[in-house]
């Protein structure tokens, strides 16, 4: 049937070899940096607040170990369909090799969410922050101009203004898609020097925090439940891992940059699980000391980690904190404009999105005009949307790409087993479904209206590939042309 029309090994193969347009200009190490860029941000300056204060209390400890658990089977399953497939598209191409070419959408579809929709929530957190950081010297931006239209925002006067639109988070959204246009080599070169930036921020915090550790403050570790499913207790820590999922969210985003590796069969796999490997020792240790500090009630805020710096007395932290946030922030917001550009530019060639956005800029070699579309998307939607409940949103869609890929590699064992695996997921199908099992325990753990978000998001992507995708896919037209040369030889 045409709904499951898939590609073959040999296209995607073809795919990788024939695609010069893409400069092939980072190593294993730029593709650990870009890993790290992208999962280091709103998570762990504040999502770790707000899930140990509304769900798990010191247990975020564990919550962030069970999402840590199934990143890392998925991340494993990623190794080898980016070692495999070395094709930008994430989960996306993986899919379309395995299940076919309308799951194939979906994934794209999805992975709007965990890119394009995560880079507007990231964008307007670095808002916040760039806006209580330059306060710090004096330097005010008018409140007006802070949040989405209709905001109503108190002043230190007692006063109140409306909002008109969140200016800071267009101007970094902007400045971000100019960058990647400008090219791979320069943006990862941004990348790494952000990435050294807040990592040193965070060894910073936890070096002066673990001695303000108050054993107190981790007592009782797992809060009793209240009665109501995921407000603490059991129930509560798993809530709590499918919330900070978003924490780790990016890690995938080194599998898009897979056309743009010197090396892609080597390197794709140390960048995926070398990222999340450093990443998730990160987390814990910093939830380890900001719940030892400060009592896990105390910590329902935008910057969670800016009031445990206020609880040691050390006034000189609380800016350093603040910048670290902010390159945090920044390097997300860059690498998933970064993904999101490459997956369009797959789908783009698949014939499944217009052709223009598959163009690449003759001399910067950069999907410029996907990178355009995205950036004006990312910057009209931070100025003017709230933030309110997309972290859950992009969790849930990030785990249902997370559960097809895992699912893919399984069957992609058994209906290819003899193509050459430069890197193997072990224990074929445990691992694989043991990965899926996980995503969908995490995703099950999420509210009731976050599903039906993400099922009104998909009919809406649906409705696109009915429209225009399906008719226009390369795999529909050499459908065409193979039963048109058909009737021509009868």
């Amino acid at each position: 049937m045409t709904l499951f029309r898939r590609k073959s090994m040999q296209d995607l193969g073809h795919d990788a070899v024939d695609d010069h347009t893409l400069r092939r200009a980072l190593g294993p190490w730029h593709l650990v940096l870009l890993g790290i860029g992208a999962v280091i941000g709103a998570g762990i300056f504040s999502l770790t607040g707000l899930a140990a204060a509304t769900n798990a209390g010191p247990a975020i400890i564990i919550s962030f170990l069970m999402s840590g658990f199934a990143c890392a089977l998925a991340a494993l399953c990623y190794s080898e369909m980016a070692s495999m497939i070395p094709v930008a598209g994430s989960a996306y191409t993986y899919s379309y090799a395995t299940m076919g070419e309308l799951l194939a959408w979906i994934i794209g579809w999805d992975l709007v969410l965990e890119y394009a929709v995560a880079a507007v929530t990231v964008a307007i957190a670095w808002s916040g922050y760039l806006v209580s950081f330059l306060g710090d010297f004096g330097v005010t931006v008018p409140a007006v101009l802070t949040a989405s239209p209709g905001t109503v925002i108190t002043l230190v006067d007692g006063s109140t203004v409306t909002a008109l639109f969140n200016l800071p988070a267009v101007l970094i959204s902007v400045a971000t898609a100019a960058l990647l246009i400008l090219g791979i080599r320069e943006s990862a070169q941004a990348n790494a020097v952000i990435v050294v930036i807040k990592v040193v921020v965070i060894i910073i915090f936890v070096a002066v925090g673990v001695s303000f550790v108050n054993s107190d403050n981790l007592t009782p570790f797992i809060p009793p439940n209240t009665g109501t499913f995921g407000v603490f207790g059991w129930s509560g820590v798993l809530r709590a891992a499918g919330v900070v999922f978003f924490a780790y969210i990016g890690f995938d985003a080194v599998s898009t940059a897979a056309q743009e590796a010197r090396n892609p069969q080597r390197d794709m796999p140390i960048g995926i699980l070398g990222s999340l490997a450093i990443c998730t020792v990160l987390y814990i240790l910093v939830s380890y000391v900001l719940v030892g500090m400060v009592d896990y009630r105390q910590l329902n805020v935008p910057d969670p980690i800016a009031v445990g710096i206020d609880a040691t007395g050390i006034e000189w932290l609380q800016p350093l904190v603040k910048l670290g946030a902010l390159m945090g922030l920044s390097s997300v917001i860059l690498v998933s404009i970064l993904g999101q550009s490459r997956i369009f530019y797959t789908m783009s060639r698949d014939g499944l999105l217009p052709p223009f956005m598959g163009s690449v800029h003759p001399r910067r070699q950069t999907p410029h005009v996907a990178l355009i579309v995205i950036g004006v998307f990312v910057a009209v939607s931070a100025a003017l949307v709230p933030l309110r409940v997309v972290g859950e949103l992009v969790s849930i869609g990030t785990l249902l790409a997370f559960l097809l890929v895992s699912v893919g590699v399984w069957v992609l064992r058994r209906r290819e087993p003899d193509i050459p695996r430069p890197f193997r997921t072990p224990w074929v199908p445990f691992v694989p479904l043991l990965s899926a099992a996980c995503c969908l325990v995490l995703m099950l753990g999420l509210p009731g209206d976050t599903w039906i978000r993400l099922v009104v998001w998909l009919v809406i992507g649906l409705a696109i590939y009915f429209s225009y995708g399906r008719s226009h896919s390369v795999l529909a037209r050499r459908g065409g042309d193979a039963r048109e040369r058909e009737t021509t030889r009868v």
